[in-house]
């Protein structure tokens, strides 16, 4: 089956198409195609209703953590003698020193049986019985609460080591001197980093996400030119490699409005349940994430718009997206599992390091010089690419007739 090759006419300039494309307008061929792709996705329905159905995702996930985080859990808890109800008043004082939201109450009763019948008749939650020899069981109905439980134990060895401390002469501060396990770290916050790790997951499913989508769509776009031809009237007009600019900058301008809608909905919502004061210091490290996700971003799209460029169909853009979706999941995986001098590598390979570095500046201190080394890197990478698929944009999406290789792509004329 031969390839059919249609050429366009050429413009009336051929030593300057650009400027021919531009004549009588001040506006570039590439803006204008920009706006067209941003227009054209603003009025499509299920984008629209996607972005909005995310926002309020996003925003009641928020609101249900804060409702859970500062809801009280009030606790009865079923005693016999005075020994259980002292370690039911230190449970109560150490659930108030843990999160100030969990509260016991004693309850006290005749006998063991009456303590568990009020646990049968849930007036009680649970009950804390002594056995003959000293042991202590703490019995619920179905299940125990593990607020209930942590709290119940840490009462109970405290109430254990002071009455032994008595019996033996001395006190349970003498006796536990010494004890007490503090933790550091060289380098980071410790008080930061359970909520480093939850951020940096967030940065990477993001980026994971808007660069699956909207690079999809940018290959779909350029793939559905090519096959209506649309794009052999388009060329009549500007330059091939203008089309390709402004439909990497279209999507990329669409993927960043997402992002700041995203932010904006989980800011609102946490500002509504009074954690946006905790969470401060992630907003610098968010603007640094926002200009790695622009670089990493036009390097992805500049390579989704090559291979729609090259496919003549849609089944063509699953399997030669592979290498794409390799380096995209790897940035994933970075995001997520990458520790220590691993990380510390990531975060300088291109598109990788959209993701790398930011999670790095949230974990630790990063010299400025490496944050900057590691921009130059992902921007030449950018320019380095964007040249490369322009080339490979220009002489494969006039082709018909079949799918194209990189190989051959690259030994057509343009």
């Amino acid at each position: 089956m031969s390839t059919a090759t249609r050429t366009p006419e050429k413009p009336e300039n051929p030593e300057n198409p650009e400027k021919t494309a531009e004549q009588g307008s001040t506006t570039p061929a590439w803006a204008v195609v920009t706006l067209r792709e941003v227009m054209v996705k603003m009025r499509d329905r299920t984008y629209l209703i996607s972005t909005l159905v995310t926002m309020v995702l996003i925003v009641g996930s928020v609101l249900f953590s804060g409702y859970m985080s500062s809801r009280a859990s009030d606790f009865t808890v079923a005693v016999t003698d005075s020994a259980g109800s002292e370690i039911i008043t230190g449970a109560d004082a150490v659930g108030q020193e843990n999160d100030g939201n969990t509260s016991f109450e004693v309850r006290t009763a005749d006998s063991e049986d009456a303590a568990l019948q009020l646990v049968r008749d849930e007036e009680a939650d649970a009950a804390l019985l002594r056995g003959e020899e000293g042991t202590w069981t703490l019995t619920g109905r179905e299940d125990i609460d593990a607020e209930l439980r942590g709290p119940v134990a840490d009462a109970l060895t405290s109430y254990v080591i002071s009455t032994n401390a008595a019996a033996a002469g001395t006190t349970a501060e003498e006796l536990t001197a010494g004890s007490k396990l503090d933790e550091a770290l060289l380098e980071g916050d410790a008080e930061n980093s359970s909520v480093a790790s939850a951020v940096g997951f967030v940065f990477s499913f993001l980026f994971y996400m808007a660069t699956i989508i909207f690079g999809m769509a940018i290959a779909t776009s350029v793939l559905e030119e090519k096959q209506n031809r649309v794009v052999e009237i388009l060329a009549t007009a500007i330059p091939i490699r203008q089309l390709l600019y402004g439909k990497v900058a279209g999507n990329t301008v669409l993927a960043i409005i997402q992002l700041a809608l995203y932010a904006g909905a989980a800011l609102l919502a946490m500002n509504l349940t009074g954690t946006a004061e905790t969470l401060g210091f992630i907003i610098p490290v968010s603007g640094w994430f926002l200009v790695f996700f622009l670089v990493g971003f036009l390097i992805l799209a500049a390579g989704w718009a090559m291979l729609g460029s090259m496919a003549s169909r849609s089944e063509d853009l699953n399997s030669s997206s592979t290498p794409v979706m390799a380096v995209i999941m790897a940035a994933l995986f970075a995001g997520i599992f990458a520790k220590g001098q691993l990380l510390v590598l990531a975060s300088f390979v291109p598109v990788i390091s959209s993701v790398a570095m930011p999670i790095r500046m949230l974990s630790t201190e990063v010299p400025l010089w490496q944050s900057l080394a590691s921009l130059v890197l992902a921007l030449a990478a950018a320019y380095g690419l964007l040249s490369f698929s322009a080339r490979i944009y220009r002489r494969a999406v006039m082709q018909s007739g079949g799918s194209l290789t990189l190989r051959k792509a690259m030994k057509l004329e343009e």
